[in-house]
């Protein structure tokens, strides 16, 4: 029986990450290189296809964990009739390769422990070629990669895997170190591994005294700042929407995506929320990604991007994995790139001011692509787009999609007003003046007093939310509170809010999908907005209490089986935790004139 989503937890070094499970098992660990794929993935498949699980031989009576504070450093404690042990995973923060540092601590008593290691590279297809190492350990070797795993345990081959047995007592540490290196380079000598792990505790914690999360909420705000963190790619600035592909956003389904890369909208939203926790420097790297991700004709934007800005993310089915729990296919790559997507040029318009906003050093580079952008957006608004929904369908006249279009407008006339920089101006208002007024008159549907998904549609979507957010119009107009009204009376389910209606008709797939949690805590900003102030708190709480035990949330929540789907942990949906949490703690009944979320 395969573990729940909400079983496993997050760790990483902001270049590399993987998911440990609370059996003790490291099921996904993604590769620097995406195209050596990832060498463990019984996530996906079966632990044939790439596992490393040290565990209590013997029957487990409980099993609990925690982060240590302020660091992504995994502790998983296991009792048994013999005794307790606790196992510490981590990623050394590191100046070249991986490493990750798994350490099994004796709390009491004494415990036989087994270790076993499945390495599979390329999506669990190729059986690596292992030797010994002659300090203790092995070697495995397969084209590009290589991995040498250090310990003083002894270990021996069995079924093409790695085991080892061997007991715990307390106050006894005995530790695991496993690189990763491209094979053509000569190995690097081994560092101590406990002495990488208190390294990388104290790189971990110094980074989250950056941000005061005392008061409310301050803890799920601080873990979600943490695990925005781990999804920043250090290298080049850019930000991971989620460190896995294809875990489904409904349980043996086909909506099964790869979130691997950087959408600019994640991407934005992610700093958006580390600059309003005070965060700059993310911010100055991504604004780097962003200059070169973005060079060339306006028209070729991408709404995603590789993590160094790579445009050709080909999509493609890995047919020898069954997925999990049978959700197939697993994908490779996202074809959505080649999608249009409007509200893209609005996320960074919006991101750009607030960084001028928040005293971030001005670029004249910046500035050359704000108004290439615009350029282009003058007359691409027009356009039907493929939406924030990325749907397979036929493009439509999304209706937010338009406010986006809107919104970077609105910030262009902003810049040029508050930080005296030179642009058409005139020009930016008629259009943004042009643009409001279509959405008034084509996305809004008199009968149901609710703004719909698109025009000429009778349906309504979540990210109509978005509208009083970005400061389209103000949250009690008549039409934003009907808007409300419907998205409560529609696309409420169990309490928690659906993107829209899902079916072939709209997105060119099978209906069927969880809530989707993101959108559920826009409604609780907009109850904060209308002066709804305890249904929000409520609605917070209920979503704060879909967290697994370690604080983490996946992109989707599944009520009927109480499970988390989609990919985990989602970017998406901690910046949607961090944002509320912050209009809360301000109770008040508007939202500072910049977007919230």
């Amino acid at each position: 029986m395969p573990l729940r989503i909400e079983d496993y937890a997050l760790i990483g070094d902001c270049e590399t990450a993987g998911l440990v499970g609370k059996d003790g098992s490291l099921d996904w660990l993604c590769l620097p290189r995406f195209d050596s794929g990832a060498c463990f993935a019984a996530l996906l498949g079966t632990p044939e296809h790439g596992r490393w699980q040290i565990a209590p031989a013997g029957e487990v009576r409980k099993v609990s964990r925690r982060y240590r504070a302020g660091t992504v450093i995994l502790e998983t404690t296991f009792e048994t009739a013999e005794g307790v042990v606790t196992l510490i995973d981590g990623m050394a923060i590191r100046a070249k390769h991986p490493a990750l540092i798994r350490c099994v601590r004796g709390e009491r008593g004494q415990v036989a422990m087994r270790m076993h290691l499945v390495i599979r590279f390329d999506y669990g297809s190729i059986v690596p070629w292992v030797t010994r190492l002659e300090e203790g350990g092995i070697k495995a070797v397969a084209g590009p990669d290589a991995l040498r795993l250090r310990t003083k345990v002894p270990l021996h081959g069995e079924n093409h895997s790695t085991v080892a047995e061997f007991t715990v007592s307390a106050g006894q540490e005995v530790p695991f170190l496993l690189s990763w290196r491209p094979a053509h380079e000569p190995g690097q000598p081994a560092g101590d591994p406990m002495k990488l792990l208190r390294k990388t505790e104290s790189s971990w914690r110094k980074w989250a005294q950056g941000c005061d999360c005392s008061g409310p909420w301050g803890e799920p705000m601080g873990r979600s700042l943490l695990t925005l963190k781990a999804l920043t790619y250090a290298p080049t600035g850019g930000v991971v929407a989620a460190p896995t592909t294809s875990l489904p956003e409904q349980l043996g389904g086909v909506r099964n995506w790869d979130y691997r890369y950087c959408w600019l909208r994640d991407a934005t939203l992610t700093l958006y929320a580390l600059m309003a926790a005070g965060y700059k420097e993310e911010a100055r790297a991504w604004r780097e990604w962003l200059l070169r991700a973005a060079a060339g004709s306006p028209d070729k934007l991408q709404i995603m991007y590789g993590l160094a800005g790579e445009r050709r993310l080909m999509e493609w089915e890995v047919d020898w994995l069954p997925g999990y729990e049978g959700a197939w296919p697993v994908r490779v790559g996202n074809g959505a790139y080649r999608q249009f997507q409007l509200d893209v040029y609005g996320e960074l318009l919006d991101t750009m001011y607030l960084s001028r906003r928040i005293g971030l050093e001005p670029e004249q580079a910046e500035w050359d692509l704000e108004q290439a952008l615009l350029g282009f957006l003058e007359t691409a608004w027009a356009r039907a787009d493929e939406g924030i929904w990325e749907v397979r369908g036929p493009r439509r006249h999304f209706t937010h999609s338009k406010v986006m279009a809107w919104v970077a407008f609105d910030r262009a006339v902003k810049a040029v007003e508050q930080f005296r920089l030179e642009g058409p101006i005139e020009r930016w208002r008629a259009i943004r003046d042009a643009i409001h007024q279509e959405v008034c008159t084509n996305g809004f549907d008199r009968t149901k007093n609710s703004f719909v998904q698109y025009y000429g549609s009778t349906e309504p979507d979540a990210s109509l939310l978005m509208i009083p957010l970005v400061g389209f119009l103000p949250a009690d107009d008549p039409r934003v509170v009907g808007t409300v009204a419907c998205i409560e009376r529609e696309l409420l389910y169990e309490g928690f809010v659906q993107r829209y209606k899902t079916g072939a008709e709209v997105d060119g797939l099978p209906p069927g999908e969880g809530v989707f949690l993101p959108c559920t805590f826009w409604l609780a900003d907009n109850y904060v907005m209308l002066g709804r102030h305890k249904e929000a708190e409520q609605l917070f709480e209920r979503l704060l209490g879909l967290c697994n035990d370690v604080g983490l949330l996946s992109e989707e929540y599944d009520p009927k089986t109480q499970r988390l789907v989609g990919n985990f942990p989602q970017a998406f949906t901690h910046v949607g935790l961090i944002n509320t949490a912050m209009n809360l703690r301000r109770q008040v009944g508007r939202p500072a004139e910049h977007r919230i979320t």
